[in-house]
């Protein structure tokens, strides 16, 4: 899958003439890709007029932006680009299923749009509370549906599904509003920021905040043994454990089926598991958020709706978890208070929904600022959603996110095999640790992936739902490097784009180049993308090598001159 196009900057000299009292820049062609936009070019150096008119505002502000650009932190935009139109393959985006750019979701979405019973076309007229349009509330019960498993009995927890402009503004809505003075939250330690903005502007004391550590039973075992034991002569632990115990107070545990910077699945079984175990009253709840796993994965009769009902924990909170009625007999019960699952990766829209009991909706239809106080989705974005749940329910995305999984497992084992031959050391650049499965990689690879490309949707190995000691393919791997920088503008010059991340976006130490991998990309991609990397490794681990020589020689000289 490639991406780009020609870039184009902002010439201040040049203005068209006013149109009914607005002057709009002229837009000027450049061939060269290298040349810095006008905005970034502004945001790095004010010009005179905006130092003198923001005064000591402009110093503070400069002052920030100085640090974080002598310390090789400072965010700009890339240069614009048109997915499909670019020379560059696509190692970057989230566009997982290449749907962005898939003439079928665009036939599609043109056919509904375009409808001749659609009166709407655009706009949404205004927040949900004054207008609530009928393509809104109508997606809102298709996706409860396609989303959630049906349920058994009578005693099953209803789902219903509330449209957010983005997961962000769901995860704010969600975490300042539903837990109470009291009530206590544990964390993963790398949960999204829009969690942590939504737990900081919550009504939570700071001591029922907690986090453990990443995908780790062991480490929410201990965080939640702290918490309901604790020393009888701490008053204010022992208040919130017999709050906990009581069932006066409640629980949640947040995380995320896919993180988006790690490529690592949460372990949703098991914790779920946990807190049926240790929370007999029933007052502890898991929040997931869904983002990056929407549309990839699913339970081989639903594919696409996400790593929650691939595990069967999608029947609503106190349902029997499992996929199979055999599973289901088992009588685990279901702790999914929550799910978010958002539109504007795999399914190339934009917006998200989320999944929680009727009695939460209603609670945040009257308390969530960020739903009451915007203007709802537009009309067009509704409908490609729609169209996008159209492919995921006709089976068409099936073939595409097989794909994707077998792309990944080949990237992971070539690129493991060929940074052993190479004899690259992990200090300079390494997959981490749960990406190195090679039993996995090369089963799914034989099975999934051949020469040209081509793949059988009907690998067991990538539709299994059953929790597997082994990692699963995912779609997000990251290049673990100190040098993220010269790594990825090594593979820009190749024409990949891989973007570096580093502090604050991840803790220090765990810097990384992201590579995201696409239905569009093909295993040529894949492999172009590996050479490019062990022959950055190679020439990086030579120049380490000659410095190393070099400070010999020169320790040698002066011990030499020393003894003379």
């Amino acid at each position: 899958m490639r991406t780009g196009g020609v870039s184009r900057t902002f010439n201040p000299v040049l203005l068209s003439q006013k149109a009914r009292g607005y002057t709009t820049p002229v837009m000027k062609k450049t061939e060269n890709k290298s040349q810095t936009s006008l905005h970034n070019e502004s945001t790095s150096t004010p010009s005179l007029r905006e130092t003198y008119q923001l005064g000591s505002l402009g110093t503070t502000l400069r002052a920030a932006l100085a640090s974080r650009e002598a310390r090789s932190i400072k965010r700009r935009l890339p240069e614009p680009s048109v997915l499909g139109k670019q020379s560059l393959i696509d190692f970057t985006s989230n566009d997982y299923l290449s749907l962005s750019t898939s003439p079928l979701l665009r036939t599609r979405f043109l056919q509904k749009i375009t409808a001749k019973d659609r009166v709407q076309i655009l706009g949404s007229a205004g927040s949900r509370l004054l207008v609530n349009p009928d393509a809104h509330d109508r997606l809102e019960r298709r996706l409860e549906n396609v989303l959630s498993r049906p349920s058994r009995n009578e005693f099953d927890t209803p789902q219903v599904g509330i449209l957010f402009n983005s997961g962000f503004d769901a995860n704010m809505s969600f975490f300042t509003c539903i837990p109470q003075p009291g009530d206590v939250i544990i964390l993963d330690e790398y949960i999204h920021a829009s969690v942590w903005d939504g737990v900081r502007a919550s009504r939570l004391a700071q001591d029922c905040v907690k986090t453990f550590e990443h995908n780790s039973i062991e480490s929410i075992r201990t965080v939640l043994d702290r918490l309901l034991n604790v020393i009888p002569s701490d008053t204010r632990s022992a208040s919130i454990a017999e709050r906990l115990h009581s069932g006066s107070s409640s629980l949640f545990v947040a995380v995320e089926s896919l993180y988006s910077m790690d490529g690592t699945l949460a372990p949703l079984r098991e914790i779920n598991k946990l807190l049926s175990q240790l929370f007999p009253r029933k007052n502890a709840y898991l929040i997931v958020d869904e983002a990056h796993a929407t549309g990839i994965y699913g339970p081989p009769s639903r594919p696409g709706c996400g790593r929650v009902s691939q595990l069967g924990l999608d029947g609503g909170l106190g349902s029997h978890v499992g996929v199979t009625m055999r599973e289901m007999d088992d009588g685990e019960e279901c702790r999914v208070l929550a799910r978010l699952h958002t539109f504007g990766k795999a399914l190339a829209g934009s917006g998200a929904i989320l999944l929680t009991t009727p009695l939460l909706t209603s609670y945040l239809i009257n308390y969530a600022r960020p739903l009451i106080y915007t203007t709802a989705l537009a009309h067009p974005n509704v409908v490609l959603v729609d169209s996008a749940f159209d492919l995921m329910v006709e089976g068409e995305t099936e073939q595409l996110s097989t794909h994707l999984l077998a792309l990944s497992a080949h990237l992971a084992n070539l690129l493991q095999t060929e940074l052993e031959k190479a004899r690259i050391s992990p200090e300079i650049v390494c997959l981490p640790p749960h990406l190195l499965s090679p039993t996995l990689s090369r089963n799914l690879e034989s099975s999934s992936l051949s020469s040209n490309d081509h793949h059988d949707i009907s690998s067991p190995l990538l539709s299994s739902s059953s929790s597997s000691p082994l990692h699963p393919p995912t779609p997000i791997m990251p290049l673990l490097t100190p040098h993220p920088r010269p790594l990825s503008a090594f593979l820009l010059a190749l024409g990949m784009n891989a973007r570096p991340i580093t502090w604050p976006t991840v803790p220090r130490g765990k810097e990384r180049v992201r590579v995201c991998l696409h239905s569009g990309n093909t295993k040529k991609d894949v492999e172009a993308l590996v050479s490019g990397v062990v022959e950055w490794a190679r020439g990086w681990t030579e120049q380490i090598e000659e410095k190393k020589e070099k400070n010999v020689v020169v320790v040698d000289s002066l011990q030499t001159q020393s003894k003379l």
